[in-house]
């Protein structure tokens, strides 16, 4: 995972610092660059490590006709309403550690295309990290390898640094296979994060009361999100006729 970056793009009139200093009747000042807002928010971006197929979606063209049947377009539309609400009164929710728990047991169903929505969103003022459950098992793994003499993070630095994040935000939880020493990775990751009271947002492919991992993990979810059911329908396969359909349209001409 890759920590804050200075943008390559150096702006002439601070040379990347964000700020300008001058001399007025004998004294040092200084003020923000106009590039302040826009350096801040690249480097929210940039550490947020958003997926890059996703980098693009925002809760306002999140389609909700995409679904097909009346069940799943009522269902999404909840969702869609409820996450609409949380953002609303995020300030609220935030000081009291509320995350979100989105769910479904089928693939593609826009779990994770509302996350990205919702990231985007609380972006503008916050620090978010988006990171999949197998990527930080990875990460974690990379840790026990690392050299002495190698530069990076170690494991306690990586666990502590998930810990205190702002909001964090963990993709398909669940999917991985919680092995011991996973359980108790997670546990301490979300327990911290319980404890201090810190927004976490799940996606997941299986209700709570599903999920292969123990009490001491799901109890703490459980009481600190709100859990929002999404369709039981893959719009991945409307996506692809639709990409098909414009390919023939376009061979057409």
């Amino acid at each position: 995972m890759k920590d804050l970056e200075t943008s390559t793009n150096v702006c002439p009139k601070c040379n990347g610092s964000g700020w300008i200093y001058y001399t007025e009747n004998g004294y040092e000042f200084g003020r923000k660059c106009d590039c302040w807002d826009k350096m801040v928010a690249s480097r929210r971006l940039k550490f947020a490590e958003l997926p890059e197929a996703f980098k693009d979606v925002k809760l306002s063209n999140f389609n909700l006709s995409i679904y097909r049947t009346i069940e799943s377009r009522n269902l999404i539309a909840v969702a869609a309403k409820t996450v609409t609400h949380y953002l609303e009164n995020f300030e609220a929710m935030k000081s009291n550690g509320m995350g979100l728990y989105l769910f479904s047991n089928t693939k593609g169903s826009g779990k994770t295309r509302m996350a990205v929505g919702i990231a985007n969103s609380l972006l503008k003022n916050h620090q978010v990290k988006f990171a999949g459950s197998t990527t930080i098992i990875k990460e974690i793994k990379r840790t026990w390898n690392k050299k002495l003499s190698e530069v990076g993070e170690t494991e306690s630095q990586l666990l502590d640094s998930l810990a205190a994040v702002e909001i964090l935000i963990i993709d398909d939880f669940g999917t991985e296979t919680p092995a011991g020493w996973i359980n108790d990775k997670f546990y301490q990751i979300i327990n911290d994060r319980y404890v201090g009271r810190k927004v976490t947002i799940f996606t997941s492919n299986a209700a709570l009361d599903r999920l292969n991992y123990d009490d001491r993990i799901t109890n703490r979810i459980k009481e600190r999100t709100y859990q929002i059911a999404f369709p039981e329908e893959s719009v991945r396969d409307y996506i692809a006729e639709k990409n098909n359909q414009e390919l023939i349209n376009n061979l057409k001409r």
